[in-house]
């Protein structure tokens, strides 16, 4: 039972630990207010050519307009294909593409994995021979599994190599950037290691199973290997740079693209006028003349 009890602790770490980053940035303080423009979320189509609001007669007392759908589409344009790297590094994004589509395609072989587990809980064999739902099912779950694991061993171990030979990228490149690396490509690799003894992903099967049962999961060292891997891997990235799949929205959505107006009595001066009194935690030193470095606050 305890690969069984694990798997389910890592999946819940990451989604609790994941929670309490979100929590984290949503409780930072305010950023510095850039302006800075095209604003995808800017309506009327001001936002195609990097107009703003400002552009009208007495904005301050016109309504604004806002496109929350302009403002998704850009934001899902750089979490799913990491635009502002393939516009500016193209030849770099084709080596992180892979890791981070690798990611990606495990999400579906995961999905797959479970829809495989309902459908032979239900009395259906998954197999290639098997015909209709149940063949359908068992290559979906081989070309995800297969596709996903080879794109995120090879993006891990290129963006390891990248790192590791470019001068300029080995300036930034910190211990634990080059341990997340080989980390993600251990999982992989150990994830390869076991299909290759099951090409069908049968014992992916069996584990989702064993957990929708509470039964204990069948497991030799390889397996066993790949699942320790695997569940500490989930545990791990929340706590890393890593969760900048968190952090982007805030970094868009909060940083980049926030502009809303800051006129008197209005919601967004109370929330700068917090910025302006935030004190540090104790001991940290700052600068900035608005903020006392003598400060005692725990806030």
């Amino acid at each position: 039972m305890f690969l069984t009890l694990f798997a389910y602790f890592s999946i819940l770490a990451f989604i609790g630990l994941t929670l309490l980053k979100v929590y984290q940035f949503a409780k930072m303080p305010m950023h510095g207010r850039w302006e800075l423009y095209p604003v995808p979320k800017e309506g009327g189509g001001r936002g195609h050519y990097g107009g703003s609001y400002y552009e009208e007669k007495e904005w301050w007392n016109k309504p604004r307009n806002v496109s929350h759908a302009g403002e998704v589409i850009d934001m899902l344009k750089e979490m799913l294909f990491i635009k502002n790297l393939f516009v500016n590094q193209r030849r770099q994004w084709w080596i992180c593409y892979a890791l981070h589509l690798g990611i990606y395609v495990l999400f579906v072989w995961t999905f797959m994995l479970f829809v495989g587990a309902g459908t032979e809980l239900a009395g259906i064999s998954v197999a290639a021979a098997t015909g209709g739902w149940g063949s359908l099912v068992y290559y979906a779950t081989f070309l995800a599994g297969v596709v996903g694991a080879i794109l995120l061993a090879v993006g891990a171990a290129g963006m390891f190599l990248k790192r590791l030979s470019d001068d300029k990228l080995k300036k930034y490149t910190t211990p634990q950037e080059y341990f997340n690396l080989l980390f993600l490509f251990a999982v992989a690799a150990s994830g390869l290691v076991v299909w290759s003894g099951d090409i069908g992903f049968n014992y992916g099967r069996e584990i989702i199973i064993g957990m929708l049962t509470l039964s204990p999961i069948q497991a030799d060292a390889a397996l066993t290997i790949h699942i320790i891997l695997l569940g500490a891997v989930m545990i791990y990235i929340p706590q890393t740079k890593m969760s900048h799949y968190v952090g982007k929205y805030f970094a868009f959505h909060k940083v980049l693209w926030e502009n809303e107006p800051n006129l008197k009595n209005s919601e967004m001066e109370e929330v700068v006028k917090g910025a302006l009194g935030y004190q540090p935690k104790t001991g940290v030193k700052w600068s900035a003349p608005h903020i006392n470095p003598t400060a005692t606050s725990d806030k």
